[in-house]
């Protein structure tokens, strides 16, 4: 008997592809997308994406792709993996929608119980659930303000926390994210960002970026804002649209001494980062800092729209109606969470960390075997390939970039970019290392065959 396509999908473990690329039924949604769709969003390669099960994604004339972009790093337990949706579908037949801002939902209160749990720090936890990871930053941002009665937030380059008005003013990823859009958040700074391959400061790398965390005193403290006027400061300890670059695990023990000296916030921004991708909860625990409040989003829900902000409970005073949100903490988002968090930690954060050290070990070698590989770094299957035009100057070749990415998705490899001149790879967190393999023999191949032309 013939399997269905369905069957076939869930099964899948490597692409299919059977019609060139794309194909009849996507060439005829994307022009229907182009008449009727924002054209504010920014599309990568022409995949219309029909379903998905696992690491795979099927589009709508049938070809199958390995996603190792995981909707921007948010299916982290795979594409509709049957505990989620059991648990999606138990809940939509009981409760769809009340909102936790006016009356008590229990599974609201299970989640934040289970996420305080996890969040780094000792300290008792509370929770404020909204929608996306822009909101989570907004909420901090609103919170720190309210608790510490300052009005100055420090930020860091090439950052990215979201694009409502609030948290674009922290967001220094793309000049195109804040143009045309007047004025923004008053009282926001930002400083170089700890990057060890690209070293702020022209230190060879790797470099610890140190000098980063105590320019606030050196300079900032000293000839722009007091701290004592300063709320906090948000950090993502592996910046997302940035590049993927992580934090030096020295810069974040001093950027938190600096912050607890003065009283300052320590924020930190783990939409991307957070949730197992790491290979650990959150990215932060890897240099063993407590922030005091923690930005979760993305991968909490498996693809449900839902984001925490994490705080310590002695800063979470405001009083009621000072902030909320009409869908943030929605009973069917709730029971996504709490299914992906079973998964996470009884299966899947353990897989990031091993499949993730597995692809590294793969990859840890393309600088010296590749030309256009600056850099290959990350933590868990959080993971950044830098092309560069020249490995001595560094100079970023983010038009080769697209054409290697460009190049996979034309081999059934879904991949995206971050930053300027980096390949990010962020698969689902149940890939396994045949998949890992797979993934990573096909970009290199593309690599190669881009780095030919260049």
């Amino acid at each position: 008997m013939e399997k269905t396509v369905d069957a076939m999908t869930s099964e899948a473990k490597f692409p299919v592809l059977l019609t060139p690329l794309p194909g009849p039924k996507a060439r005829e949604v994307i022009a229907r997308d182009a008449q009727f769709i924002s054209p504010s969003y920014t599309r990568g390669y022409p995949l219309v994406a029909k379903s998905g099960r696992g690491a795979m994604v099927e589009d709508v004339d049938g070809n199958l792709f390995l996603d190792f972009a995981a909707g921007i790093a948010v299916v982290s337990t795979g594409h509709c993996h049957p505990r989620v949706v059991e648990a999606i579908q138990r809940q939509a037949a009981e409760l769809i929608h009340i909102s936790g801002t006016d009356f008590y939902l229990p599974n609201m209160v299970d989640l934040a119980e289970r996420l305080a749990a996890v969040a780094p720090g000792k300290e008792a936890k509370k929770v404020y659930f909204g929608n996306s990871g822009t909101e989570a930053v907004e909420a901090a941002i609103k919170l720190a303000k309210y608790h510490t009665r300052r009005d100055k937030i420090i930020a860091f380059h090439g950052c990215f926390h979201g694009r409502t008005l609030g948290a674009l003013s922290l967001t220094a990823s793309k000049a195109v994210q804040r143009k045309g859009f007047g004025a923004l958040l008053a009282g926001v700074f930002h400083i170089p960002y700890p990057n060890s391959y690209r070293c702020p400061y022209g230190n060879p790398s790797p470099c610890t970026c140190v000098e980063s965390a105590t320019f606030l005193e050196r300079e900032i403290f000293k000839r722009l804002v007091d701290p004592e006027e300063v709320a906090a400061i948000f950090i993502e300890p592996i910046q997302g649209e940035g590049g993927y670059v992580p934090a030096p695990k020295e810069f974040l023990v001093e950027l938190q001494r600096i912050c607890r000296k003065h009283g300052i916030l320590l924020v930190c921004d783990e939409v991307q980062s957070g949730m197992g991708r790491t290979g650990k909860w959150w990215a932060c625990d890897h240099a063993g800092i407590e922030p005091d409040i923690l930005c979760v989003a993305k991968g909490i829900a498996s693809g449900m729209p839902l984001s925490a902000t994490i705080a310590r409970a002695s800063l979470m005073d405001w009083k009621p109606g000072a902030h909320a949100s009409t869908f943030g903490g929605n009973p069917v988002c709730v029971a996504a969470a709490l299914a992906t968090m079973d998964l996470l930690e009884t299966q899947y954060i353990e897989n990031a960390r091993r499949v993730g050290g597995f692809l590294m070990g793969r990859m840890a070698d393309w600088p010296a075997r590749h030309r256009i590989v600056g850099d290959v770094r990350g933590k868990g299957l959080l993971i950044g390939v830098e092309i560069v035009r020249d490995q001595k100057t560094k100079e970023r070749a983010g038009d080769l970039r697209e054409a290697i990415v460009d190049l996979a998705f034309e081999k059934g490899l879904l991949l995206l970019g971050a930053g300027e001149n980096t390949i990010r790879i962020a698969p689902p967190l149940i890939i396994d290392e045949e998949q890992a393999a797979f993934a990573a023999k096909t970009l290199e191949a593309c690599i190669s065959e881009v780095e030919k032309s260049a």
